[in-house]
């Protein structure tokens, strides 16, 4: 079917009191794993290109992002195509031509000042072009290898004020919030904050974003689903599954050559673990629980 768009998904998703998946994706089996997890919990999903996903594929953008478009339109459930921590402004103008239908602009890492800047010219520029933006407030840790931030440093939280405020003079479309996840975690110990999701889902009238989520229990997720997350970011945990299925093979068959074999065992192991996770907390919202 034609490329669905990330701002008509996540809206539906938030509608429903639900969350839409968002997979980080690397290789082409990460893509197809994902739209086939989704086509077996019979579920919408966002397909997501990272700025240093972009940088290991040589820098090139087109390649993975037109197999994506491919792939997406072949599949039987709606796929959006995602731009997702993006820091170059050469790169974001990219987006709209190679298929996105969203970006999230990376400012996070600037004093609050040069963030809402930096993200106030994005988000002019995008809209310009029909873009749907996210933005990060506070900083969700793990990021390009550097350890969780300490939940009790400053802007390790986002504040929702702060967080009204940065809405209001940006005008993204939707805000990724600091709760207590973190980008990269390979082990699912991760605790939220839960009042502070209360308080900011009542601050910011925009669909609120959870980075981090392979770090996060089921049931956390879950609640934090209730609690008013409308896009629920995953990655590591596709990459987690998909090595343990490759060194698994590998080491059971110790003769194969051929990438094939060991590729589409890591393959099947991304799509459960993308089916499991659509298929459980992110449908928080659903009458089955």
């Amino acid at each position: 079917m034609p490329l669905a768009t990330t701002g008509a998904l996540v809206a539906e998703a938030a509608a429903k009191q639900q969350a839409v998946a968002a997979f980080n994706v690397i290789t082409l089996e990460h893509v197809e794993a994902v739209i086939a997890g989704a086509e077996a919990a019979g579920s919408p999903v966002i397909l997501q290109i990272s700025e240093n996903a972009v940088a290991f594929r040589q820098g090139q953008l087109l390649p993975l992002a037109r197999a994506a478009v491919a792939a997406a339109e072949c599949a039987s459930i709606p796929v959006s195509l995602h731009l997702d921590h993006v820091k170059r402004d050469d790169l974001l103008r990219q987006a709209a031509a190679a298929g996105f239908s969203s970006v999230m602009y990376d400012a996070a890492h600037l004093p609050y000042a040069q963030n809402v800047a930096a993200t106030r010219a994005a988000v002019d520029w995008a809209h310009s072009q029909g873009l749907w933006i996210e933005a990060e407030l506070g900083e969700v840790g793990g990021k390009e290898g550097r350890p969780p931030l300490d939940p009790h440093m400053p802007g390790a939280r986002t504040e929702p004020g702060e967080a009204r405020e940065f809405v209001a003079e940006t005008g993204v479309d939707a805000l990724a919030v600091a709760i207590g996840s973190s980008h990269a975690m390979t082990e699912t110990t991760a605790t939220l904050d839960h009042a502070l999701l209360a308080a900011l889902r009542e601050a910011v009238k925009v669909p609120l974003v959870l980075h981090g989520s392979s770090g996060v229990p089921a049931g956390e997720l879950a609640l934090a689903v209730t609690g008013g997350i409308a896009k629920v970011n995953v990655g590591t945990a596709l990459n987690v599954a998909m090595t343990r299925a490759v060194r698994d093979h590998l080491s059971a068959h110790a003769a194969v050559v051929d990438p094939r074999k060991y590729l589409a065992a890591g393959r099947e192991a991304m799509a459960a673990a993308a089916a499991r996770t659509i298929g459980g907390p992110v449908r928080a919202g659903t009458d089955e629980g």
